[in-house]
């Protein structure tokens, strides 16, 4: 990409901490360009970065412990703001002369930040009458804070939970700003970002196509690129940021597995082919994936053939297209993330999916991902902004093998129509009802099994579908979602009056963990 976005930009050094992808979304929501690199990150490295500030995440050990993790000795004297969170601020402690001891009493969980003394620049505006609920995820805590360092906030466990040195731009908390659970955490991250770091602002999704055609186009040039369109929301709006770049130079492929949900071949089709004028092959497949199928019932064998299956394909058409040059993917910032961290073994993993998986070498396409710096939301806002129909953009996830792995034991055309049907009632009526975008994810499973029932004078025997809705920030816990009692009752009542061959409906109430999201 272009200088323009990128000037301005935060550098995040991963100790390990799960809430660290949280860290970089919450400065990509003050519209600042930000990456998260490894704690060794060279001194080399950094200089070349030009970070207008830094954050040190939390991490799980202790800085006391030999070998504890650390940053390049010169790191503190670069000469840009530095924001410790939790194990972050322990080791700017540490680095300074500072003791940091193990807690007494270890603090998980809810807390109230109570303010002492004057607040400087960063904490000025996060205090409400002196206080602020925050979250703890720590066992060590600073029980001497450097010199030339001041306190600016405790808990009842915790003496020593917000610091700064205000003349060298130093700032150090305890707490998580970044979680949820610390309410006004993100008042504090935007305040580090555009008050200390004095950053403007420019990443916003104009901005971002602007300089992602820009970039597109000096990639490929004359070349022609293929995609696979899968009819999420990441081959999606990718397809479309390069269509508004190069036109005709784009063809996507799509393959109909026969595992969509009611309709979606037809809607990608209508959003893509007509409305969009992409240049899209369709490929009805559902007969070969339903045979290679047949009699498979354990999860992981179903999703080794449909993603096998689908790279076929998607090579078959591939070679009609010879003059063709790239493979387009929908390849997000998590992705990205948890590639490193798979490398390195330091960034922490986070469950990804690919829109196209495990191509062949021989191929020899170049690989264009215009999505790679973004994160989720990030790229939804510019697939609305790009036109997309705003119920595409902010579809619930749905797993690469489609209805395969919501359909328990073996995938028949049958059970595929039927799960069709009565996912398709229940997404209607939870747009109807506003509980939808509510929700994080929603879908309905198919049970191979019958149970007994009764329509009009008649004795039943047919299959039950289950109901899967949960709330959750970064997919890695997530609850159940309270769905109200008369809701669901008008949900069931219109499944099993609807949908033939379904007499029962249950609603799952299970939390991940220990139950995963997906069934299978």
């Amino acid at each position: 990409m272009s200088q323009d976005i990128h000037q301005e930009r935060i550098l995040i050094l991963d100790f390990g901490s799960q809430y660290t992808q949280l860290i970089a979304r919450r400065v990509r929501e003050a519209h600042v360009y930000c990456e998260l690199h490894p704690f060794d990150m060279s001194l080399a490295d950094i200089r070349a970065f030009a970070p207008k500030g830094i954050i040190l995440s939390g991490g799980p050990k202790s800085v006391y412990e030999e070998g504890a993790p650390a940053v390049a000795e010169e790191l503190f004297e670069l000469g840009v703001p530095v924001l410790g969170i939790c194990y972050g601020m322990q080791l700017l402690c540490h680095h300074f002369g500072g003791v940091v001891v193990p807690s007494g009493k270890r603090e998980y969980g809810h807390a109230e930040l109570r303010r002492q003394g004057t607040p400087g620049p960063l904490f000025d505006s996060f205090f409400v009458e002196g206080k602020s609920p925050v979250w703890m995820s720590h066992g060590d805590h600073v029980e001497k804070v450097p010199d030339g360092f001041e306190v600016i906030a405790a808990t009842e466990n915790a003496p020593v939970c917000a610091i700064q040195n205000v003349a060298r731009n130093l700032y150090g908390v305890q707490f998580h700003p970044e979680v949820n659970h610390t309410p006004r955490g993100e008042v504090l991250i935007d305040t580090f970002v555009r008050k200390i770091c004095a950053c403007h602002g420019e990443w916003t999704p104009g901005q971002i196509i602007e300089d992602a055609i820009r970039r597109i186009r000096g990639q490929v040039g004359d070349d022609k690129v293929i995609l696979g369109l899968s009819g999420g929301v990441d081959s999606s709006v990718a397809a479309a940021l390069i269509h508004r770049a190069i036109g005709d130079q784009l063809t996507c492929v799509f393959v109909d597995n026969g595992l969509l949900r009611l309709g979606e071949g037809d809607q990608v089709m209508a959003t893509f082919a007509e409305n969009l004028g992409v240049k899209v092959i369709r490929v009805d497949a559902e007969e070969r994936f339903l045979g290679k199928l047949a009699g498979v019932t354990d999860p992981e064998a179903k999703r080794k053939i449909i993603g096998g299956l689908f790279v076929d394909i998607f090579e078959e058409e591939s070679k009609k297209i010879t003059d063709a040059n790239w493979l387009a993917q929908g390849t997000i910032y998590p992705d990205v993330i948890e590639s490193a961290g798979a490398k390195t073994g330091k960034a922490h993993n986070i469950k990804s999916h690919h829109n196209v998986g495990g191509l062949p070498d021989y191929m020899k396409l170049k690989l264009l991902e215009p999505l790679r710096e973004l994160f989720k939301d990030e790229v939804r806002a510019i697939g609305e902004e790009l036109g997309l129909p705003h119920q595409m953009v902010w579809r619930h996830p749905f797993p690469g093998p489609g209805l395969g792995v919501r359909i328990l034991g073996e995938v028949k055309k049958e059970y595929a129509d039927i799960l069709r049907q009565a996912d398709a009632i229940y997404i209607e009526e939870l747009y109807r009802s506003g509980h939808y975008e509510k929700i994080s994810q929603a879908f309905a499973v198919f049970l191979p099994v019958k149970s007994v029932g009764v329509m009009g004078d008649g004795r039943t025997y047919e299959y039950v579908v289950a109901l899967r809705a949960v709330e959750t920030r970064d997919f890695m816990t997530a609850g159940w979602y309270p769905m109200p009692y008369e809701d669901l009752a008008r949900i069931s009542n219109r499944i099993i009056n609807e949908v033939k061959g379904v007499n029962r409906v249950a609603y799952d109430i299970s939390s991940k963990p220990p139950a995963t999201i997906e069934w299978e």
